[in-house]
């Protein structure tokens, strides 16, 4: 049976491809995960095609970042397609992050991204943030939260200080998930599965330790064995 709390990143370059790995890892992923690449390339056909390859959840990467107006009509156009999560930047301030939430309502969950997991504090002062990444999610995460976004994209590093601070409530995806050993990338705040969710994080966004790996079955069964109890 599918698992609820992880999500496969389709990073891939075609419709075919990811249908692929949908049909190769339904029965571990409970959620897919379409990026800016791929829904630039393939548009609705992607969205479509995944859901018909057995997809149990689709949620789409755009992180919106525009004036309120804007935002909120994007999010009405893609609530069409019937995504299950749409991520915004909160990045874009509180009006638009009002505006994003009043046009989603209840259709879908509506994800607020704090800080890029290809940040760090060097990367952060370039762009004229004065702050640690963890004191930037924090501060980003709250006025989400006062904005009606329910649900926040942070590192899994960020994740126990968030719960401690907003509680049990919002609901809390961690990309950057790497297996002991697996190779981090371009990501900067990365952690193990097993040690993500007890920080509190509740979908797990993993994509090239999978999709890259050069046994993608023994990876899932790496996977599982992480998180089995």
């Amino acid at each position: 049976m599918s698992d609820s709390r992880l999500c496969l990143a389709l990073d891939v370059p075609t419709t075919r491809d990811a249908t692929e790995w949908v049909a190769r890892t339904r029965g571990a992923f409970g959620v897919y995960k379409i990026g800016l690449e791929l829904f630039c390339a393939e548009g609705r056909e992607v969205i479509d095609a995944v859901r018909a390859a057995g997809a149990p959840a689709i949620f789409l990467d755009l992180k919106l970042h525009d004036i309120p107006r804007t935002v909120s009509r994007s999010v009405g156009r893609l609530v069409e397609l019937g995504v299950d999560y749409l991520t915004i930047h909160t990045g874009g301030g509180g009006s638009m992050m009002e505006a994003a939430a009043e046009t989603a309502g209840d259709r879908l969950r509506l994800l607020g991204v704090t800080v890029l997991t290809s940040l760090d504090e060097q990367e952060l002062s370039g762009v004229g943030v004065a702050m640690t990444p963890a004191a930037a999610v924090l501060k980003r995460a709250r006025l989400a939260i006062d904005s009606g976004v329910t649900g926040l994209v942070c590192s899994a590093q960020e994740a126990a200080r968030l719960r401690d601070d907003l509680g049990a409530a919002p609901y809390l995806v961690t990309p950057g998930i790497r297996l002991a050993g697996s190779a981090t990338g371009d990501q900067k705040r990365v952690m193990t599965p097993a040690r993500a969710i007890a920080a509190g994080a509740d979908l797990l966004v993993i994509g090239r330790t999978i999709t890259a790996a050069d046994d993608p079955e023994r990876a899932l069964r790496d996977l599982a064995d992480d998180l089995r109890p």
